[in-house]
C-alpha cells in the first residue's frame, strides 16, 4: 500500500490531468451582459461590420460557446431566470416591467447574489435592472427606494431601473435616486400624463430622435419615452454619458474589493434602444447608431479587462460575457438602425431575434474568460445562463437546499471546458416554450402574427407546432412536424412534463 503523501500527490496529478489546473481557491467573478446583442453581432461570432476587438479578444483567451442562451427573449424574464434560476414562465409577472413596477424577485429565496455573498464575496450589480423596485404598488422614488438589489443578496448596487426608453429616466445607488433634490419630486405614471412635461406626441419638433412606434410619452433629454414623468430635473440622466457611468461605478467597485473576493454584474444597456452613444463612438461603425452602440459596449469590455489587468486580478478572475437575449433593429425609434444595416446579419445564421421562439431569441454569444482555469477554445455544449446559479454555486463550494433555483443545472465542467456536452434539455421561452433536446428543437403550437408587426421580427408561430433537426438546419428553415410526427409527440410530452410546478421540475 502506498504511502498517504503519495496517494495525495496521486489525485493531485490525476485532478490535474482531467481539470488542466490545480485546484485553488474559487475565482472572483464578473458577469457582462450586454442588452439585446446578436449571436452574429460580435467579429468572434462572424460579423464583419461591427468592430469587436475586445469582445473578439475575451473569445481569443476564453471559450466561446456555439449554443449558448438566455433564460428568455426578452429582457425582464431573462434576468429574472438569471438571477432566481427559476424558469420565469413559471411566475406569473415576469413579463416586461414598466418602470415603476414592485420588486418581483422575492427577497425571502436564495438568489445568485446571495449565494455568492453566503459563500464570502463582496457582491455588486451596476447598470441595467428592469426587475422592478420597492414594495407592492412601486417605489415611491422620494424616500428610499427598497426593497432592491440589497435585499436580494447585493452589498452595492449602481442601477438605471427599468429601461433606457421607460421613465424613470435616473440612477438608483443602492437606495437613493442619485443627485435627488428634495424640492423638485418626482412623479413617474405609466397610465395618465403627470406634470405638464411635454411629450412627443404633442411636441415631435421638441425632438432629436423619432419614435417609429410607441416611445411618445414624456421627454428626456430631446428623447419621449414610454410613460410619464415630471420632477427629478437634477437627477435625470444624459444618455451619451451612460456607457461612461457605468463603468466608472464599476471600476470604483473593482478598486475598493480588490483585496476581496467578490462578484460584480455588470449590465449594460447597449446596444438596446434609444441608441444614443458617447459622441467618440458616433460613426465608428456603417450601421448607424446601433453599430456605434455595439463599439461603445465592446470599449466598455474593454475597460473592465484592462481594470482587472491592472490590478493584478486577471488571473483569478473569471469573467463572463453574454447577452439578455437576442437582437432587434427597429425597436421603437427612428435612427435608421434597418437603412443601414447593410449586409449585417445581428443573429448570423440564426432564425428570429429578440421575442422569437426562433434560436434568434434566445441564442446569443457566451464567452467564459479565467486565465487560470479555462483553456482558449470553442464548445458546443448547450448552457443556459439560468444556469449560472447552481454552477457559480458549485464552483464557490456552496450548496443548494431543496426547491432553490429548480431550474438551473450545475453544468461547471461544461462551463470550464472540462466536458465537451452542458445540458441534454432546455426549454427556450419568447412568446410561447420550445423545447431544445440535444439538437432537436420542438415549437409548441401557437397562433399569433408571424410577424412582429413593430419590429418585423419572425415570432416562430405556427398553431401546427413545428420540429427541426439544428445539427442538419440551424436556420430553422425545414419543419419536420409532418415527417417526424413520433419525435414531436415525444418532445410535447417531454414539455408537458417539464411544466409541472416545481418541486417536480425534470432537471435534465
Amino acid at each position: 500500500m502506498k504511502p498517504v503523501s503519495q496517494l495525495v500527490a496521486l489525485g493531485l496529478l490525476l485532478f490535474t490531468h482531467v481539470f488542466g489546473a490545480t485546484p485553488g481557491p474559487p475565482p472572483n467573478i464578473v458577469l457582462i451582459m450586454a442588452d439585446d446583442l446578436g449571436y452574429g453581432d460580435p467579429g468572434c461570432y462572424g460579423g464583419k461590420a461591427i468592430p469587436t476587438p475586445n469582445i473578439d479578444r475575451m473569445a481569443r483567451e476564453g471559450l466561446r460557446f456555439t449554443d449558448g442562451h438566455s433564460t428568455s427573449a426578452t429582457c425582464t424574464p431573462s434576468r429574472y431566470g438569471l438571477l432566481t434560476g427559476e424558469y420565469p414562465w413559471r411566475k406569473p409577472g415576469t413579463g416586461v416591467l414598466p418602470g415603476n413596477a414592485a420588486l418581483i424577485i422575492d427577497p425571502t429565496k436564495p438568489t445568485l447574489a446571495s449565494i455568492m455573498k453566503q459563500a464570502g464575496y463582496r457582491t455588486g450589480v451596476v447598470g441595467k435592472w428592469h426587475l422592478g423596485l420597492g414594495p407592492k404598488g412601486g417605489p415611491d422614488w422620494n424616500q428610499e427606494v427598497k426593497p432592491g438589489p440589497l435585499e436580494i443578496g447585493f452589498d452595492y448596487c449602481f442601477l438605471m431601473p427599468a429601461t433606457g426608453d421607460r421613465v424613470p429616466c435616473v440612477y438608483v445607488e443602492n437606495r437613493r435616486v442619485v443627485n435627488f433634490d428634495p424640492a423638485d419630486p418626482i412623479q413617474v405614471s405609466f397610465g395618465k400624463p403627470v406634470g405638464a412635461e411635454p411629450t412627443g406626441a404633442a411636441h415631435p419638433e421638441l425632438l432629436r430622435m423619432r419614435p417609429s412606434h410607441g416611445h411618445d410619452q414624456t421627454i428626456i433629454n430631446g428623447i419621449s419615452r414610454i410613460g410619464y414623468m415630471t420632477g427629478g430635473n437634477s437627477a435625470r440622466w444624459k444618455d451619451e454619458d451612460m456607457a461612461d457611468t457605468f463603468v466608472r461605478q464599476a471600476v470604483r467597485f473593482l478598486e475598493q474589493n480588490r483585496g476581496e473576493r467578490f462578484f460584480l454584474y455588470f449590465a449594460s444597456h447597449d446596444p438596446h434602444v434609444p441608441r444614443v452613444p458617447h459622441p467618440r463612438f458616433v460613426g465608428k461603425s456603417p450601421c448607424g447608431p446601433r453599430g456605434d452602440a455595439i463599439v461603445q459596449f465592446d470599449w466598455c469590455v474593454g475597460h473592465l479587462l484592462d481594470t482587472l489587468a491592472r490590478l493584478n486580478l486577471a488571473e483569478r478572475t473569471m469573467v463572463i460575457l453574454t447577452s439578455d437575449n437576442g437582437p432587434v433593429v427597429d425597436d421603437g425609434y427612428q435612427d435608421k438602425a434597418v437603412e443601414l444595416l447593410g449586409d449585417h446579419r445581428p443573429a448570423g445564421p440564426l432564425r428570429g431575434g429578440k421575442y422569437s421562439n426562433f434560436e434568434g431569441g434566445t441564442r446569443v454569444p457566451f464567452i467564459v474568460r479565467w486565465p487560470a482555469r479555462v483553456k482558449p477554445g470553442t464548445s458546443d455544449a448547450l448552457v443556459c445562463q439560468i444556469d449560472l446559479l447552481a454552477s457559480l454555486a458549485s464552483l464557490a463550494g456552496q450548496a443548494l437546499g431543496a426547491g432553490v433555483a429548480p431550474d438551473s443545472q450545475d453544468v461547471l465542467p461544461a462551463l470550464l471546458g472540462q466536458a465537451p456536452r452542458g445540458r441534454t434539455t432546455l426549454v427556450e421561452h419568447a412568446s410561447g416554450l420550445a423545447l431544445r433536446e440535444n439538437n432537436w428543437k420542438y415549437i409548441e403550437p401557437r397562433g399569433g402574427p408571424k410577424r412582429n408587426q413593430a419590429t418585423g421580427t419572425e415570432m416562430g408561430n405556427d398553431p401546427a407546432g413545428q420540429l427541426y433537426d439544428l445539427a442538419a438546419d440551424l436556420g430553422e428553415t425545414h419543419n419536420l412536424i409532418g415527417t417526424q410526427s413520433e419525435k414531436a409527440r415525444e418532445l410535447a410530452a417531454k414539455l408537458a412534463e417539464i411544466r409541472k410546478p416545481a418541486p417536480g421540475v425534470d432537471k435534465r
